[in-house]
């Protein structure tokens, strides 16, 4: 809607219409119209044509049939006998609202075509005739372009659209007129659908849910069994490298059996019977010793059994503290590398507040202020929105700076295009860098009134109320984007919790900041994650000393890691209070502006006595440690040495139990040559199975009996593996489940994104719907009033919007003692001029390039019609761009000569003829 007063072209009145077949005619026009004032003259019931030229021109231009209350389809309006009727208008487009004056020139002419099957078909063309276009979204925009609503009873009323609102006695359907005429009935449709499709969004996002779940589900299931196939890949390289072990270690078991067997030989005897004797008592005495081994075996694996749980909580200690010390590290490494960067920032700020907020910041002011001399900016951008703000109470900085997070490095341009132009400007100074965020909203020269929705506490201040702000730009950017006129600023704390969670938070407060920078709801508390202002603080030089105290500590603190982070891992009466040394882990939280730097460095300082008390505490358990590792080791040692001088005996056993090695043995050739042709081929035959397995020699230390156990357990984990599918089919089937599962996700965070916008814009534009509402009631009462008093009359107009009424009460006559009554007390001829009084005030707060009234003088006497004429003439008079198109019976002929007035007469048609219906013209 454009503002009052501002100048409007003619561009988008009619210029002429005709049409062919259409109704009941076969050829009607062309009618030309003015440009100002135009009376379609005729007599009522004739079928000269004035109801089709309305119709056609409710048609033609976008209206559907029942607009005209002259049909219910289109196919209706062909004229009887014929396949299709024609319609053309042509619409005037100069000025500076012209659309596409390169392409369509001066004028847009506008073709439709009805079939007999009810198919409506255009053309657009151009001044020249030529074909532009036959697309309806053209003509859309083209309507658009020209604010052109034939369906807006404002712009074209029709008889029955008349009867309907105006001359209804119903005060809703009043009321109802007045919301189409404005488009505030539109724009609550508008709403409703928003609303409604925002409850079906949130439905959506609660199937999403479940099914979100279901998909997380299914995913990890898949990555369980992807994992799985990582693991496989482990325990076939595992199992190649056992049985590589197992092969050598077979060589190894064979060689000391036969270490054995040489160490036992002697050729004296004078047969082999007697070295079998020999070999029998070797044998019980490799049983017992067997026996021995076994009991000491079990007794040793029972005291490794009873130590190895402590063994574990001892190693899983030390993976805790490592894990812990790394992170300290890491975690004071960042803040002192950031804690440096602030001091550079401050110290560059000394001269320079504007450096506060980035060193790059006075780069890009002043390439804003060359911008806009250049005249590249509509408006001028504001910001950083933090330099343009001021604090009435220094104390309140951190809490102020919490609140404003993110606007206070933030710019505010007043339309798209100046945005874009910054975001230029911003991508040149912040070369691969994070850029301020940009907010875009219409500049208004006020600060808005918050007086309805602001908090106003008698003791505590809002945000709003704490600030100094000259520019109303800012206050307007920090009140739409961060409500600051609802957000208490509360010192106490304790106090603050108080007043939000103790019985209702005060009217219009959604929340409030203590000094320390918490956030307080009506049901829930956040702290802080920052004890000091980066921007608002006054006092750089304070700021300059107390970060490069903290830098200090911080450095102190990691020389000493290790000692604190095993004190803080224990269960020390002091862990809780010494995991960092800075100023937060010493129990500091007080602020400089609170309490003195030095009585910070010497709380510090009173603590070193409980280092030196952790340092021995932390000796202590690394000693104990350290000795359980070591006796864990040694066990370790032994279990395995036992082992392995068990196994042997086993085999030495087994080997002279074997019938097939004592024959051999009984029946081999002399004594001079049995060790070589019994144990030489044996070894060359272990040697050569372990090479062919393992061509590169393994140093085995593990017995036989353990690396065959561990083969068989690997092999049984390979097998179970191996039957859960396909590869390819697993590896497709993760990749599958982990793409649905983000993509749900990412769906969920959008629609839930899209829900919480959405209701931040509509409680914004219901706000100003309802202002807007007012405020067109306002000036549609004024313009009432005003047309009334032309004729001497009083009357009120009381707007209901809840109920949604109009009441409208009219008295002939002026002066205190005239008693008001609705208009269903008057006479005809008062009700029709009233209702023309209630147009012409909807006429002054709407925009349309033409007006079309229907027959407004059907029930006036001479008087009232000669006043509402003189009424309409004289709008408009004072409305040369505009276009006023009036239907009527009566004659006019005696309006008042003007050149802006055109009268169209139409003759009655011959009823025996089918020949062109002819039209005369008349300039007043």
């Amino acid at each position: 809607m454009r503002c009052p007063g501002e100048m409007v072209t003619d561009a988008g009145i009619v210029e002429s219409i005709t049409l062919k077949n259409f109704m009941c005619h076969s050829l009607l026009g062309p009618f030309t119209f003015g440009s100002n004032v135009n009376f379609v003259v005729g007599n009522n019931g004739s079928e000269c044509g004035k109801s089709a030229v309305l119709t056609a021109l409710i048609v033609a231009l976008g209206g559907n049939a029942q607009a005209t209350n002259r049909g219910t389809s289109l196919k209706g309006f062909v004229k009887e006998g014929e396949s299709a009727a024609d319609v053309s208008i042509t619409l005037r487009n100069k000025g500076k609202d012209a659309y596409k004056p390169e392409v369509y020139g001066p004028a847009i002419t506008v073709d439709l075509r009805i079939t007999r099957d009810g198919l409506r078909t255009y053309k657009l063309k151009s001044k020249l005739g030529h074909v532009i276009s036959n697309k309806k979204e053209e003509l859309v925009s083209i309507l658009d372009n020209f604010n052109i609503q034939v369906n807006n009873p404002v712009s074209v009323l029709t008889q029955e659209m008349s009867k309907y609102f105006l001359h209804s006695k119903g005060e809703g359907d009043k009321y109802k007129f007045f919301m189409k005429a404005t488009q505030l009935e539109q724009m609550r449709e508008d709403f409703v659908y928003i609303k409604t499709t925002k409850h079906m969004t949130e439905d959506k996002v609660g199937q999403h849910g479940e099914c979100l779940k279901d998909l997380k589900r299914k995913y990890l299931e898949k990555e369980d069994r992807y994992k799985s196939l990582a693991s496989l890949d482990e325990m076939q390289t595992k199992l190649e490298e056992l049985q590589k072990q197992m092969a050598w270690a077979l060589v190894r078991l064979f060689l000391r059996f036969l270490k054995f067997m040489l160490s036992i030989w002697n050729p004296a005897p004078s047969s082999l019977m007697g070295f079998y004797v020999i070999m029998q008592n070797k044998v019980e005495e490799a049983e017992r010793k067997y026996k021995q081994t076994q009991e000491q075996l079990e007794r040793i694996t029972q005291q490794v059994q009873e130590l190895q749980p402590k063994c574990a909580e001892l190693k899983a200690e030390a993976q805790r503290r490592n894990t812990l010390l790394k992170s300290k590290q890491e975690v004071l490494q960042r803040s002192i590398e950031a804690n440096r960067r602030t001091v550079q920032t401050l110290e560059s700020s000394r001269s320079n507040r504007l450096r506060r907020f980035g060193e790059h910041m006075p780069a890009l002011l002043n390439a804003i202020q060359e911008a806009h001399k250049k005249g590249q900016f509509k408006h001028k951008p504001r910001g950083p929105l933090g330099y343009l703000i001021s604090l009435k109470d220094p104390e309140q900085a951190l809490a102020v700076e919490i609140c404003l997070k993110g606007q206070l490095q933030a710019f505010t341009c007043d339309n798209y295009d100046d945005e874009r132009v910054l975001q230029g400007l911003m991508t040149k100074v912040f070369q691969g860098g994070r850029r301020p965020a940009i907010i875009t909203s219409q500049f208004i020269s006020h600060v808005h009134d918050t007086r309805k929705r602001a908090v106003n506490h008698p003791e505590y201040p809002s945000v709003l109320q704490a600030l100094e702000i000259e520019d109303p730009v800012v206050s307007n950017c920090l009140i739409d984007q961060r409500g600051i006129e609802s957000i208490l600023l509360i010192k106490n704390r304790t106090e603050a919790r108080r007043v939000m969670q103790h019985g209702n938070p005060p009217q219009n407060c959604t929340q409030a900041f203590s000094r320390e920078g918490d956030q307080i709801f009506n049901n829930r508390n956040y702290t802080a994650d920052q004890n000091r202002a980066s921007y608002l603080s006054g006092d750089v030089e304070e700021e300059i000393r107390y970060v490069r105290l903290v830098i200090t500590l911080n450095i102190s603190t990691e020389i000493h890691n290790e000692v604190i982070s095993i004190f803080a891992v224990s269960k020390h009466r002091h862990s809780l209070q010494f995991t960092t040394v800075n100023t937060k882990t010493v129990g500091v939280t007080t602020t400089p502006q609170e309490e003195d730097l030095q009585e910070i460095v010497a709380k510090i300082s009173s603590k070193h006595a409980e280092y030196d008390e952790a340092r021995v505490h932390m000796a202590e358990l690394k000693a104990s440690y350290e000795k359980a590792e070591r006796e864990y080791k040694q066990h370790k040692e032994q279990i395995n040495t036992i082992a392995e001088e068990a196994d042997s005996v086993k085999v030495i056993l087994d080997s002279f139990n074997d019938l097939y090695f004592i024959n051999a043995v009984l029946c081999t050739s002399p004594a001079s040559s049995l060790q070589t042709c019994l144990f030489y081929p044996a070894v060359q035959e272990s040697v050569a199975k372990a090479t062919k397995i393992s061509p590169e020699r393994q140093e085995v230390r593990r017995t036989a009996k353990s690396l065959d156990s561990e083969i068989n357990r690997v092999k049984v984990k390979i097998t179970t593996q191996q039957e859960q599918g396909d590869r390819e089919e697993i590896v497709r089937q993760y990749h599958e489940a982990l793409e649905n599962y983000k993509n749900m996700a990412q769906q969920m965070k959008n629609l839930n994104t899209f829900i919480k916008s959405l209701d931040s814009v509509m409680n914004h534009r219901l706000q100003v719907y309802g202002e807007l509402r007012r405020f067109l009631a306002a000036r549609c009462k004024y313009y009432f009033d005003s047309m009334l008093a032309q004729r001497g009359y009083t009357g009120s107009m009381i707007f209901d919007h809840k109920n949604e009424t109009l009441c409208i009460s009219v008295q002939p006559g002026q002066g205190s003692n005239t008693k008001l009554s609705d208009t269903r007390s008057l006479s005809g001829g008062e009700r029709s001029f009233s209702t023309v009084c209630f147009v012409l005030s909807l006429w002054a707060i709407t925009e349309a390039p033409f007006r079309c009234l229907d027959e407004f003088d059907v029930y006036m006497d001479m008087v009232n019609r000669r006043i509402s004429m003189d009424m309409m003439l004289k709008v408009a008079a004072a409305q040369r761009y505009r276009q006023f198109v009036f239907l009527t019976p009566q004659s006019m002929s005696n309006l008042p000569e003007s050149k802006l007035i055109h009268i169209l007469r139409l003759k009655d048609p011959d009823r025996g003829h089918n020949s062109a219906q002819r039209n005369e013209d008349e300039d007043q």
